[in-house]
């Protein structure tokens, strides 16, 4: 069932496979809408009660036109669906809102899966990469963006659009979104500081082939929550929902074994 939740001062579009049990919630990244999750849910419809929905402005969420938290947004959809506790799924930027929720609302996360997840509070020296970003989009170089995102995220399928059409199609439709929120979402409260505050089973995939200093902050993330299952996706880089979908969606059961 496909619908649109309002969330503050605006609306996301959510889809609800329905079922019993105790729901997933599967939270995109930054680098692609909730159509990222396609190559897993095949592994993963029929098993459990699947929710999955598009950030502010992405896919089938109208931009935003109020500032808002991915975090709050998160919340807004559990609540909308009726939802006490879930199994958060989280990459990167969806990564760093489920991890955001858990420590504002640890009652309502009964376990967490994070690949190559983000979170706040945590420097990845990206200033170099936002200068150049700001250069393109003045130029309104559209191809020159989904190059320079590759080249940092895609190094698994050689970094280039040419080498990497899904990857490339998935970075070219999301960046309306960048652009859109931009002075609307609010990055929520540090939470990096906080990680060992977590107390729910929780797995961290990150992907080898990723930015270094990512797999760095990964690595150290997954040290500081207690008793976190570190996994290494070795054929994985930014995208390992594109990369290694088997492996994502079995960690995914995994998880959610654990998590009852």
């Amino acid at each position: 069932m496909e619908t649109m939740v309002r969330v503050d001062g605006g609306e996301v579009w959510a889809e609800d496979t329905g079922g019993d049990g105790l729901p997933m919630v599967l939270v995109h990244p930054g680098v692609g809408d909730s159509t990222i999750w396609d190559p897993v849910l095949a592994s993963l419809t029929g098993r459990q009660r699947l929710i999955r929905y598009d950030a502010r402005g992405y896919g089938r969420s109208p931009a935003p036109v109020t500032s808002y938290t991915a975090a709050g947004d998160l919340a807004a959809v559990l609540d909308h669906f009726g939802l006490d506790r879930a199994v958060l799924v989280g990459s990167s930027m969806g990564g760093a809102a489920s991890l955001s929720l858990t420590l504002d609302a640890p009652e309502r996360v009964a376990g967490l899966a994070l690949f190559v997840p983000g979170v706040s509070g945590y420097d990845l020296d990206e200033e170099e990469f936002y200068k150049e970003l700001a250069r393109l989009a003045e130029a309104g170089d559209t191809e020159g963006i989904v190059r320079l995102g590759l080249g940092l995220w895609g190094r698994a399928a050689g970094g280039a659009p040419e080498s990497d059409p899904v990857a490339a199609a998935h970075l070219r439709a999301v960046l309306p979104a960048w652009f859109a929120n931009v002075g609307h979402q609010r990055t929520d409260p540090p939470a990096f500081d906080r990680l060992g505050e977590i107390a729910v089973p929780t797995v961290l995939a990150l992907g080898e082939l990723d930015r270094p200093q990512l797999v760095r902050c990964n690595e150290e993330m997954a040290a500081r929550i207690p008793g976190c299952r570190l996994v290494r996706l070795a054929g994985s880089d930014h995208y390992p929902t594109l990369r290694e979908p088997e492996a994502v969606a079995r960690l995914v059961e995994e998880l959610y074994a654990q998590a009852h």
